[in-house]
Parts: C-alpha cells; sequence; structure tokens
C-alpha cells in the first residue's frame, strides 16, 4: 500500500519546470537519475479547465485529456508523491479549480511566477505578477486554504534585494510550503549571471525553504557543482533546468552516464509512455546539442514518427516489442470490458452491428431525422439518446428509447454524434421504417424541405415575416460534421 507522505523541500534536488521538456518521460529519468522532485512543465490553467482526467489502463496512467483528445497532462503513480503540478494562472479561483482536478495524481502544486515569455505576460500571468502583490497573494492564500497539499510558487528577482526581500516575506505568510526563485531579473537571461547574493539574502530572510535555480550556466556542469551552487545561496534546495535538459544524469551521484545510454533510456520512456514524437524528437534536440550537425542528429532532425527516431538510435526493435505488447493488452481489455457489457446489459435492448457513414445519406439527412420524424407521426415521444463514453479507448456508444423500448448498435464509435446515429439505424430498421439512405430512392425528407424553401423564397420576395415556427425548425436542423478523434 503506498503511504502519503507529505512533500519535503530541504535538502532536494530538483528538475525544474521547463516548457517541452518536463513531460513524463523526462521526469521519471530524472529520478531515476537522483533527482529528489520533478515539476513538470507549466501549464495554463484555462487549458486544464477544458480537460477530463481519464484512467489510462493500457499505459497504467493517470491522463488528462483536452476536448480535441490530445493528452495535456500525463502521469504515473511511480512519480506521484515526488511530482509537482505547476501552473500558469493570474485568477485565484481558477487556480483552486486546477488544483482541485490534479491533487490526488500530484504531490504538490506550484504557480509559475517567473515566466517572462511574451505568451505568459500578455495574460498577466508568469513574471508578470511580480508587479501584482495582492493578486499573488490572493491566488497562494486561497490555495492554501483550499487544497491538502503544500503550495509553492517561483519568482524572478526583482530590480532591487530589497524589493525582493519584501515580496517574499509577504509571499511566505500565505502559508506556502517553499519558494524557487531564478536568480535573474525578468529581463535578463541566461547568458546574464545568476545573482547568488540576492538568493542568499532571500534564504536569511525567511523561514521556509528557498529553492535556488539558474546556475546551471554559471555554476552547475557536473553533480558535485550542486552543492557549490547551495552554499552560495545559502538555499535549502536547488532546481536544475538547462543541465538537467542537456543530461538528466546531472542528478547522478555517481557522475554522468554516457549520452548514448541516456537517449536511449529516454526513448524507452517516451515509447513506454507513448509520448507525442514531436516532443521526444525536441527533448533529443536538446541533448545532441553541437553534435545535430551529425549524420546521427540530422536524421533525428528528419524523423516523424517515434518508430523512426528509434530507428535512429537503432531501436527498432524495442519499438515494435513494445508496441506489440500494448495492442496485446489493449486487445485483451477490449474482450474483458465487452464481456462485462454482456454480462450486464439489458437483456430488453435490441442491438444490431451497424455504424453511420454520412457518404450514404443525402447532405444534411441523418436517420436521427427520419426516426424523429416517424415518431411523430406516430404520435410517440420523441426519441431520447443516452450516451456512454468508454474510459479505455475513448469511444462512444449510444442508447436510444423510442416508445418504451430501447435499441443501440454493439460498435463503439469515435464521437457521440456517430453513435447516436448507429442506434437510431438499429431503431429504425428494426421497425422497418425508411432511414434515409440513398439506395431507398426518392426522399420525401428532401422534398418537404424543397417546398419550405421555396415558400421560404417566395415569403422574402413579398416582404413577410421570414421567421419560422421552432417546431417547424427542428425537423430540419442541419447536422453539424463528425469530428475526426485522433486515435489514442
Amino acid at each position: 500500500m503506498t503511504v502519503n507522505t507529505p512533500l519535503c523541500f530541504r535538502g532536494k534536488k530538483i528538475l525544474a519546470p521547463m516548457v517541452r521538456v518536463g513531460t513524463l518521460p523526462m521526469r521519471l529519468l530524472a529520478l531515476d537519475y537522483g533527482a529528489d522532485i520533478v515539476y513538470c512543465e507549466e501549464l495554463i490553467d484555462i487549458k486544464m479547465l477544458q480537460c477530463k482526467r481519464v484512467i489510462n489502463e493500457v499505459l497504467e496512467t493517470v491522463d488528462f485529456v483536452a476536448p480535441n483528445d490530445r493528452v495535456v497532462f500525463r502521469t504515473c503513480e511511480r512519480e506521484r508523491q515526488r511530482v509537482v503540478f505547476q501552473m500558469g494562472s493570474a485568477d485565484a479561483e481558477r487556480a483552486l479549480a486546477v488544483a482541485k482536478l490534479v491533487e490526488s495524481d500530484v504531490a504538490g502544486i506550484d504557480i509559475n511566477m517567473g515566466c517572462p515569455k511574451e505568451y505568459s505576460t500578455k495574460a498577466r500571468m508568469g513574471a508578470a505578477l511580480l508587479a501584482d502583490p495582492d493578486k499573488i497573494e490572493s491566488i497562494l492564500t486561497t490555495l492554501v486554504k483550499g487544497i491538502c497539499k503544500p503550495v509553492t510558487c517561483k519568482i524572478r528577482i526583482l530590480p532591487s534585494v530589497e524589493e525582493t526581500v519584501n515580496l517574499v516575506k509577504r509571499i511566505e505568510k500565505t502559508g506556502i510550503a517553499a519558494i524557487a526563485v531564478h536568480g535573474r531579473k525578468k529581463e535578463e537571461r541566461p547568458q546574464h549571471p545568476v545573482h547568488c547574493d540576492v538568493i542568499k539574502a532571500i534564504s536569511e530572510a525567511v523561514s521556509i525553504p528557498v529553492i535556488a535555480n539558474g546556475g546551471s550556466h554559471d555554476f552547475i556542469k557536473e553533480y558535485a557543482d550542486i552543492e557549490t551552487f547551495q552554499k552560495a545561496t545559502a538555499a535549502s534546495s536547488v532546481m536544475i533546468a538547462r543541465a538537467a535538459m542537456w543530461n538528466p544524469s546531472i542528478f547522478r551521484r555517481e557522475g554522468f552516464c554516457p549520452l548514448k545510454d541516456v537517449m536511449q533510456d529516454y526513448i524507452k520512456y517516451a515509447v513506454r509512455y507513448d509520448n507525442h514524437y514531436t516532443n521526444t524528437k525536441y527533448c533529443l534536440c536538446q541533448m545532441l546539442r553541437e553534435q545535430l550537425e551529425t549524420t546521427q542528429g540530422k536524421k533525428l532532425h528528419a524523423a516523424q514518427s517515434t518508430q523512426e527516431i528509434c530507428e535512429v538510435f537503432e531501436m527498432g526493435d524495442f519499438y515494435e516489442e513494445t508496441t506489440a505488447i500494448f495492442e496485446a493488452k489493449k486487445a485483451s481489455l477490449e474482450t474483458k470490458i465487452q464481456d462485462e457489457d454482456d454480462q450486464i446489459e439489458d437483456p430488453d435492448v435490441i442491438k444490431m452491428a451497424v455504424r453511420f457513414d454520412k457518404r450514404e445519406y443525402p447532405p444534411q439527412i441523418t436517420p436521427k431525422m427520419y426516426l424523429l420524424e416517424w415518431c411523430r407521426k406516430e404520435k410517440h415521444p420523441q426519441p431520447v439518446y443516452e450516451t456512454v463514453q468508454r474510459p479505455l479507448d475513448r469511444l462512444f456508444c449510444s442508447v436510444v428509447t423510442v416508445a418504451e423500448q430501447k435499441y443501440r448498435s454493439t460498435l463503439w464509435d469515435k464521437s457521440k454524434k456517430l453513435a447516436e446515429q448507429a442506434a437510431a439505424i438499429v431503431c429504425l430498421r428494426t421497425l422497418g421504417v425508411p432511414e434515409g439512405k440513398l439506395c431507398e430512392g426518392e426522399n420525401h425528407l428532401i422534398n418537404k424541405r424543397k417546398r419550405q424553401d421555396q415558400e421560404h423564397l417566395i415569403n422574402r420576395d413579398h416582404g413577410e415575416d421570414l421567421a419560422e415556427p421552432s417546431h417547424k425548425k427542428a425537423n430540419f436542423i442541419e447536422e453539424t460534421s463528425d469530428m475526426n478523434v485522433p486515435k489514442m
């Protein structure tokens, strides 16, 4: 059984939050090499609030999935007690809503108050928050009071030491567990020296743990340098960004691993957790750095899939074996779910293996429209659709109730609309009612629509009111085209 222990921020070596770098493969690799805590890349509150939490049984992960089916944040049990979720936010209530969404799957929550990039500051997030202490206090206080996990924030230093210390003291009073300090001003970049004296002044001014960040260029070139940077800043812990991005084995007490081994270890995690190939490629390019112009670097740059990336690093067999394992696991889980569905399903539901293919129907005419028309003609209540989504593959199945009888297709579809159309087809075919297919000949709904269009034009020519009664409109609402949802 996993025991939840509060995250401690003293004496730790921490992977910094890095956009495009801090995804699950990099976080797990850093933990393998000796990192104590790992921060995810900054994720924006509004984007996260659109996500749905999904248990991915094939990968054994928890996924936060956007409406377009893209995985925004993926985590797993291995890191649950050591991953800190960093978000970009400028609103206390939104920040709290996101924190509550992910709270059970992470070890802590962090607010980014240091990003100097325009996409962040224009939305009054990141370093823009440093100019609004009231908002900082509101966001952090709301989080500390609203969730059970520790809250941290990451800042940059202000123009003067005094201003910075005063701000940090105010932040400390919100009750946060630690504060990470990037020792540069918001206008400074990596080529500018890190201000260890400012971080040291902060460390001596507050009682909460201070995490020193920004030493990759000036101090941290190997493992022993981490302690040097910690002493220079009098900080409780050290957070590493670029040095870890270039070679995450910087966290290894015994020294660096060969870069080839590091990259292969990273690729294994990327394949194991279905990391998007563009993200995998980006991280590997950061590791190669000056070797990008080599033959291997050029092949990596040209790769257009995870499989091609694996082949560049002579890991094609690993990719095929891992993919085969996942396909077998997915098939097994689908069979298990189908068996469970068959056991618990209502025996009174009439089932048929059908799909809706809009190419077989006239434009803007669908089985749902035909079924609704039939119900009105027969004076039945309008059809009622109940649609569910299967967590395993996020496919949909719909049951339609007509005249107290239920109908459904045994085939699962990639969208809610397609599933509802399939259920309507099952009902229509069972009843022996036309469903509007092109092969059925003359389509009375099309003719009816043409007549109404003609009447509409006549009324317009005579200046009559163009408003159409809502009960007539309902028969001919144009169906929007079904979304193409990418496969998992």
